[in-house]
């Protein structure tokens, strides 16, 4: 609800694209920074304090922007230091839950696993969107996030109930710090297949962030900042995501569980593409239940492959560091799209405009269109990344190789 309401403050008081683009960017930089270290102390401290920590950072945080807005002090920039700090903590927490999983349940169940750890965003953005549209229309800003308050006292009531196992101390943990920095590098060189598969991801992420983070405001600029709408449209996302991730739960996922990776992928381009070329709110929605349903399958799948091929001892090291190369596109992906919207294609799309008269049959005019233009171009090249891994043998086949290399 947070993040929702404050993608549509920031639209209204500067009615560009390049902010709200820019917040997934400082968010994403934090991590990256700081991935390398999160794993060692993933690997070596308490993950339930960890976690602890992430929570408690958090509120803290919600507490400064709600006060900020309240004396009508709050400015763009002090999204983007709350967005940074938020995404600092909130890696170090999601990595030790996410490291902690391979010891709570059977490797059988790696894929369920997943796919409801998938279920907790999906599910949010069910309802999340469309009630923090609807309040924010009401109470504005000060509302949802005295909300998002009280949700952080929840969240961590019922962390302190849990338990959380702590994996046995491998030898590794004694190394000199440096060593241990660079041990989820030197673990990844001597297997290509994992290798071959953080390269898919890379590529695919920047493409992703180029493409989905224009979303908000395309939409808002098409629909007259029509809050409502787009509450709506990521609440059937968040609907679709969560009969995914149910599905994937009850299912398992395919038994090559790269084909959930793959197939997935290219329906979720084919996705964004129309919803850049939808003109109607009904297509729109309608796209976003069948996207949202794909959604949790290529993480899912991909972190199952991960979490089978991966000691449970080293896996804070090792997934910090396929964090680490697999986000590196994500800000940039993000900090170049809304220059490109606002400077490039948004322009060229207006009335008159050689490229409008050339694609306005397609794509509109005005404002919105440039962008859509935009995320359909990236998302044409994200499909065409998705079915082009099945002609990468050690991509193809990742489930199958023992690619350990001595």
């Amino acid at each position: 609800m947070t993040n929702f309401a404050i993608t549509i403050w920031a639209w209204e008081v500067t009615g560009q694209a390049t902010p709200l683009s820019f917040i997934l960017a400082v968010t994403q930089i934090p991590r990256l920074l700081i991935s390398p270290f999160a794993g060692v102390w993933v690997d070596r401290f308490n993950r339930k304090h960890l976690m602890f920590l992430g929570d408690t950072v958090a509120g803290l945080s919600t507490i400064a922007l709600l006060v900020l807005f309240l004396t009508d002090h709050l400015q763009i920039w002090h999204l983007y230091v709350s967005g940074a700090v938020n995404g600092l903590f909130g890696y170090i927490q999601g990595l030790a839950h996410s490291a902690s999983m391979s010891l709570i349940v059977a490797e059988k169940h790696y894929a369920r696993a997943s796919a409801f750890e998938s279920l907790q965003m999906s599910g949010s953005y069910v309802i999340a969107p469309a009630i923090a549209g609807a309040i924010y229309a009401v109470t504005g800003l000060s509302g949802i996030l005295t909300i998002d308050l009280v949700t952080f006292g929840i969240a961590i009531a019922t962390l302190s109930t849990v338990t959380i196992p702590q994996p046995t101390t491998s030898p590794q943990t004694a190394e000199p710090v440096w060593q241990q920095l660079t041990f989820g590098l030197q673990y990844l060189w001597r297997r290509p297949s994992l290798k071959v598969l953080l390269s898919f991801f890379l590529i695919s992420n920047f493409i992703n962030s180029a493409s989905f983070s224009l979303l908000p405001a395309m939409v808002l600029a098409r629909l007259g900042n029509d809050s409502t709408v787009l509450g709506t449209l990521f609440s059937f996302f968040g609907a679709g995501g969560l009969l995914g991730g149910l599905t994937l739960s009850l299912w398992g996922g395919p038994k090559r569980r790269i084909h959930g990776v793959l197939i997935f992928s290219a329906i979720w381009k084919v996705g964004l593409i129309v919803l850049a070329l939808a003109q109607t709110v009904a297509t729109k929605i309608g796209t976003a239940l069948i996207s949202g349903f794909c959604s949790p399958f290529p993480g899912s799948c991909s972190q199952a492959i991960w979490r089978s091929k991966v000691e449970p001892d080293v896996q804070g090291r090792v997934f910090a560091t396929r964090f680490l190369l697999t986000q590196l596109a994500t800000p940039l992906g993000a900090a170049i799209a809304g220059p490109l919207a606002d400077h490039v294609f948004e322009p060229a799309m207006q009335p008159g405009q050689p490229l409008a008269q050339l694609l306005g049959d397609i794509f509109g005019v005005g404002p919105g269109a440039g962008m859509a233009l935009q995320m359909a171009l990236f998302a044409s090249c994200g499909l065409v990344v998705a079915l082009g891994g099945y002609g990468i043998r050690r991509l193809r086949q990742i489930e199958n190789d023992d690619d350990l290399v001595t």
